[in-house]
């Protein structure tokens, strides 16, 4: 879907035919989806969550405007809600994110193929602000640009380049340290598991 054929779906949608928002669900849902399951961390959640953000989207289509991308238009609504939902929440204990391991020697905005669904991810990421961690899940798994990102979280996307870099090395020492007191606690009882706070 370009830009002009969204541009006549949208204006299909505000004359009145409302069936074409489906199309736009289509287009964005998958991508929506996954962005508030890595914000959430609860698969069950993220989709309930999808379902305010396009609900929220439809009856807010007319303050929608052409200059800015829809993409980033629709990706502002689900960081919002996503806000909300873990400001009720009031709880730090989730977050899957992908991450490479320190052994790669790679830079950390690459693309990154191993995901670790682990404790030590969860409470690394579980340190950090939501706000840091949209930033990252936005450059590291959606892969955005700064600009992009800047228009989502409505943030200078001048100042996001280091503050991406401050979080993500913040996120690389909690990880370590995660690690790290894994392994002492591994040692100290084999077989043992810790547990989410």
């Amino acid at each position: 879907m370009d830009d002009t054929e969204l541009r006549f779906i949208i204006g299909e949608i505000l004359n009145g035919d409302t069936r074409q928002f489906e199309k736009i669900m289509q287009r964005y849902q998958r991508q929506i989806l996954h962005y508030c399951y890595h914000m959430l961390g609860n698969h069950a959640e993220a989709e309930d969550c999808v379902q305010e953000v396009f609900l929220k989207a439809f009856r807010h289509l007319r303050t929608y405007r052409p200059e800015k991308p829809f993409e980033a238009w629709i990706y502002t609504i689900a960081s919002n809600h996503c806000l909300d939902v873990l400001r009720k929440r009031k709880l730090a204990r989730y977050l899957p994110f992908l991450y490479r391991s320190d052994e790669d020697h790679k830079p950390i905005d690459q693309r990154i193929e191993a995901a670790y669904f682990d404790e030590r991810v969860l409470r690394a990421m579980s340190r950090l602000s939501a706000e840091e961690r949209s930033l990252l899940i936005l450059r590291c798994v959606e892969d955005k640009t700064y600009e992009e990102i800047g228009l989502i979280l409505q943030r200078s996307s001048t100042g996001l380049r280091k503050k991406y870099e401050r979080t993500a090395a913040k996120f690389r020492k909690y990880y370590i340290q995660m690690k790290g007191a894994s392994s002492g606690e591994s040692r100290q009882r084999p077989g043992s598991q810790t547990t989410l706070p």
